[in-house]
């Protein structure tokens, strides 16, 4: 929010995540390095009749597009997190780009799975020897791609300044889903690259040649899995549902610690990666002011914006 710089009434609403600028270069890096090995993949699979490989391809296909979206976001967020349009700033905008690309996980995978099953019942020859080599270098760019993003993605920056009290009271309204978004992600089309790796090689020294297709369908089954994994954490996000109950049980015994006071209504939602809004009413038997339940409260973490009502008692 756009505000005078001498007001002190005034504040800005800039609630990005913790590492924001930094975890964005990482994902642009990481959707050049998947949709180069997406391509290579993709072209080997339909030249070597490599359903697993096809199937390990399109899947990387969806996490350059679901990266390629959350590196979008990251830049959207950025440049618009003072635009007075956003009430709360554009700290959701990731959770946005988040649900958008798990409905594009789960088309895939129902494509993919469909393939697989088509493939069953009308098996083609494979080119194993060129689709393993394939394979393997797709799993190394995938594990290069999670290295890359684990920092972000696993570290808490709360932690690394001595702030594991606010990490634990944040729970999931402290995870960037954006970021966690995309190594998961990664690390889905690692899994991916294993089996299509195992079908390979068992085809070709086993004579399974079955198995390159069932691969295809577990890998299906993979995908389809993280969508609805991540369609939930992101759509609880996106419909405001509270984020954590211990940051709500700690708001209220901040409150009602003080003598006389209690919580009668309370509203939580996160604004952002680490950030919290809260909406807190106070009834009061005494004549305390809102100025003093807020310096109460204060001292929960992880709240960044905080609107108080006292009413007193008559």
């Amino acid at each position: 929010m756009r505000t005078h710089a001498a007001d002190p009434w005034s504040h800005e609403h800039v609630y990005l995540g913790h590492g924001h600028d930094a975890n964005e270069r990482r994902t642009w890096l990481v959707v050049a390095m998947t949709f180069a090995m997406m391509v290579a993949e993709i072209a080997a699979g339909t030249v070597f009749h490599s359903m697993a490989l096809l199937a390990d391809g399109w899947h990387m296909a969806t996490h350059a597009g679901a990266l390629g979206i959350a590196a979008l976001a990251y830049r959207y967020a950025r440049s618009h997190a003072r635009d007075p349009r956003f009430s709360f700033g554009t700290g959701k905008v990731g959770d946005l780009a988040g649900y958008t690309s798990a409905v594009v996980l789960g088309v895939v995978a129902l494509l993919i799975g469909f393939e697989a099953a088509r493939r069953l019942r009308s098996p083609v020859p494979i080119a194993y020897d060129e689709a393993i080599a394939v394979a393997a270098v797709g799993l190394v760019v995938n594990l290069v791609s999670a290295a890359i993003l684990a920092r972000g993605a696993v570290h808490d920056p709360g932690a690394e300044h001595g702030r594991a009290g606010h990490a634990r009271l944040q729970g999931r309204a402290h995870a960037d889903h954006n970021l966690r978004g995309a190594y998961l992600h990664v690390l889905a089309d690692a899994l991916t690259s294993v089996l299509a790796l195992v079908a390979l090689a068992l085809g070709r020294f086993a004579g399974a040649s079955w198995l390159d297709p069932v691969m295809g369908l577990v890998g299906a089954a993979v995908i389809a899995r993280w969508s609805l994994n991540l369609l939930a954490d992101t759509g609880r996000v996106l419909l405001d549902v509270a984020p954590d109950g211990e940051v709500a049980a700690a708001l209220r015994s901040a409150v009602e610690a003080r003598s006389g006071e209690r919580v009668s209504d309370l509203h939580l939602w996160r604004v952002g990666p680490g950030h919290v809004a809260a909406i807190v009413s106070v009834v009061s038997e005494g004549r305390s002011s809102a100025e003093e339940v807020r310096a109460a409260i204060a001292r929960v973490p992880g709240v960044a914006h905080l609107t108080v009502e006292v009413r007193h008692a008559r």
